[in-house]
């Protein structure tokens, strides 16, 4: 793998996490109960054998740098490997990234430094496992000028995705940014083919593309709406196929990009044989934890219904539950559960106190949130809509050090 250069895109703002996303970029959200979103980017490197790593970001990157600072330095520069942090720079003119092809051609001189075959370009936020050498190889062997990463997602989300559409020989024939229901790629297909937004580039192609496209100033500069569509007719173009081979099922992805799926993708992890498993000790997920000690519960009065347990839950260093209840959910570091408390399907996260006898369902809590007592939250959703953020799915979201 020393012949591949790795482009993480970190710099998105994530505008549909928000309020998640008021303070830090969407890679650097937590996420099931210990994680960034980007560790999972970054474990699939390094697990893949990756060691060559640029991660661009932009947008409210603070946090999500001091993260990588932390956790992520664990690789031998005098080896030639590093994972580092470029923040937009204006390096080719006084424009900030204009989008994702944008992005990697103002850092062109990253690549010619590096010299690489292959330059790998992924998505900062996103769920998933992937050993990237499979891909790689699949690539080298097509002889691709580039290869898309794909998955068969449910025909009625296609038009929450880019769509891809091959043939028998995994030629990339078109692929449609966001098609409508009755879209021929979406109506007429067996299959449905969603762009994991995953791409390896053989190196002379990728420098060729982006120059033509930072010369077309009607271009939005990016891989999914400019890039690729301009490389369909003069370019080889596969589809990797990101499969259980076994099984003939796709293998497990999610796009976190907004608050209904972010939800979905942490409960996910809270079911009784979770469909994305965080303890396969062959592919280790890392992350920077803080030091806190062993998770613990405390009370078992059953006269007094003072009872401090957690049911099918995920439950990080530091929590306490003391004599409050928990079901389906998960707790961040140092989250406390007070007494004659109840918390459903919910996503606690770091330093959260949950007050006496309040009440909490399907509700996201941000940091350092403290819930008072007897307040309910998740119950009535017409009283959460003038206080807090609630989705359409009747998912409340409370902003990090909100204070009620």
């Amino acid at each position: 793998m020393n012949n591949v250069l790795t482009f993480i895109m970190a710099g998105g703002k994530g505008e549909r996490l928000w309020p998640l996303t008021k303070d830090r970029t969407k890679p650097a959200v937590p996420f099931g109960g210990v994680y960034r979103i980007i560790d999972f980017a970054l474990s699939n490197c390094i697990n893949s054998g990756l060691r060559k790593i640029h991660v661009l970001t932009q947008y409210k990157s603070y946090s999500l740098t001091r993260h990588i600072a932390r956790g992520w330095d664990v690789l031998n520069g005098e080896m030639g490997e590093y994972i580092d942090v470029i923040p937009a720079q204006q390096r080719i003119d006084e424009h900030w990234y204009q989008g994702t092809a944008d992005s990697i051609y103002q850092n062109i001189y990253a690549i010619r430094d590096e010299d690489p075959d292959q330059v790998l370009v992924l998505a900062g936020d996103h769920i998933y496992k992937m050993d990237y050498r499979d891909m790689l190889n699949f690539h080298r062997k097509q002889g691709a000028d580039l290869t898309i990463g794909v998955v068969e997602v449910p025909r009625e989300s296609a038009c929450t995705f880019g769509i891809c559409e091959f043939d028998k020989a995994f030629r990339v024939k078109t692929i449609i940014e966001k098609p409508s229901p009755s879209a021929a790629i979406v109506k007429d297909s067996k299959r449905i083919y969603a762009s994991m937004g995953i791409y390896v580039f053989s190196r002379d192609a990728l420098e060729k593309v982006l120059a033509q496209d930072a010369k077309d100033e009607g271009s939005a500069h990016d891989f999914a709406k400019d890039i690729i569509p301009s490389m369909i007719k003069d370019s080889k173009i596969c589809a990797y196929d990101f499969r259980d081979r076994k099984s003939d099922r796709p293998n497990y992805w999610r796009d976190v990009g907004n608050t209904e799926a972010y939800y979905r993708a942490n409960m996910d992890l809270v079911e009784v044989l979770p469909s994305f498993n965080l303890y396969d000790k062959n592919w280790s997920f890392r992350t920077y934890q803080e030091q806190f000690g062993p998770a613990k519960t405390v009370f078992a009065d059953d006269n007094k219904n003072r009872i401090g347990m957690a049911l099918n839950s995920l439950v990080s260093n530091g929590c306490i539950i003391s004599g409050g209840k928990v079901y389906a959910s998960i707790l961040s570091p140092n989250v406390r559960i007070n007494s004659f408390s109840e918390v459903r399907d919910s996503v606690l996260m770091e330093g959260v106190n949950i007050g006496r006898y309040a009440r909490i369902r399907r509700t996201i809590i941000d940091k350092y949130v403290k819930i008072p007592q007897n307040m309910e939250i998740g119950f009535d959703l017409e009283r959460d809509r003038k206080r807090f953020t609630v989705t359409g799915s009747g998912i409340v979201v409370i902003p990090k050090g909100t204070v009620l």
